[in-house]
């Protein structure tokens, strides 16, 4: 894709691959997590990697029995702590391994626990992390030119990609149900001076009830992390995902 996005005239500024960085991480269960004899803030786990269960010392204060984990394995290379994983011995208990947090992992800045996973996942012990919640895909940095603001948004590079042979540009859906069921309590006035009749061709607005607001799910923040963008929250995160907010001078599939 990076020699086509080329030669359409489209600069490959960077290639971010997060699969092959997550490589080593694979989905786990703790089977049990007991206190360190030698350390309070300390446990002790069993944890079932999917070639094996392993002993690992944890300090994360919600790792407990049962939990879906992430496992990074002896060896592993973990980013964000700077540091190779070794086998290595935690007041008198050797740790063959790591239960890691996001930020461990640079996915975001939460640290205060490992990852928990949904408990369906159950059943993916051992595949690797990234493939499983979707980090596999790797992030193109797109340098745009001025003369091709059409590209600032994912359609217009797919659109190029389509007209150069590569994959097949899927039409548009059409909006459907956009009739409310109520009437918005705001007065929405566009008053424009009889020279600058034209000057919005088209305004539409949508008022909203009714709805909680909380996490999004976690498919929405990792595809709002590949983009540079930081997860807030459900209502803020949709909008977010939906207008991409690229940069001036640049785009990122």
């Amino acid at each position: 894709m990076t020699d086509k996005l080329s030669s359409v005239g489209l600069e490959v500024e960077s290639v971010e691959d997060r699969g092959a960085k997550l490589a080593a991480f694979t989905v786990a269960r703790v089977l049990a997590a007991k206190q360190h004899p030698n350390a309070d803030k300390l446990k002790v786990c069993m944890v079932e990697t999917g070639s094996g269960v392993v002993e690992v010392v944890c300090g994360a204060p919600n790792a407990r029995t049962g939990m879906i984990g992430v496992f990074a394995p002896v060896g592993s290379y973990i980013p964000g702590k700077d540091l190779t994983l070794e086998a290595r011995s935690v007041r008198g208990i050797v740790s063959a391994g790591m239960l890691v947090s996001e930020a461990e992992l640079e996915i975001s800045d939460a640290g205060d626990g490992i990852i928990e996973l949904p408990a369906e996942l159950g059943g993916r012990i051992g595949a690797r992390f990234a493939e499983v919640m979707g980090f596999a895909d790797p992030v193109i940095e797109v340098k745009l030119t001025p003369n091709r603001p059409d590209c600032t948004g994912v359609r217009g590079i797919a659109r190029d990609l389509a007209a150069a042979g590569l994959g097949k540009l899927k039409p548009e859906r059409a909006p459907s149900d956009v009739e409310g069921s109520f009437k918005c309590p705001i007065e929405i006035e566009l008053e424009f001076p009889p020279q600058a009749a034209d000057a919005c061709a088209c305004f539409a607005g949508r008022y909203i009830r009714s709805v909680s607001n909380g996490s999004a799910p976690a498919w929405l923040q990792q595809r709002l992390t590949a983009v540079g963008l930081r997860p807030i929250n459900a209502l803020v995160d949709v909008t977010n995902s939906h207008q991409c907010r690229p940069r001036p001078t640049s785009a990122r599939l």
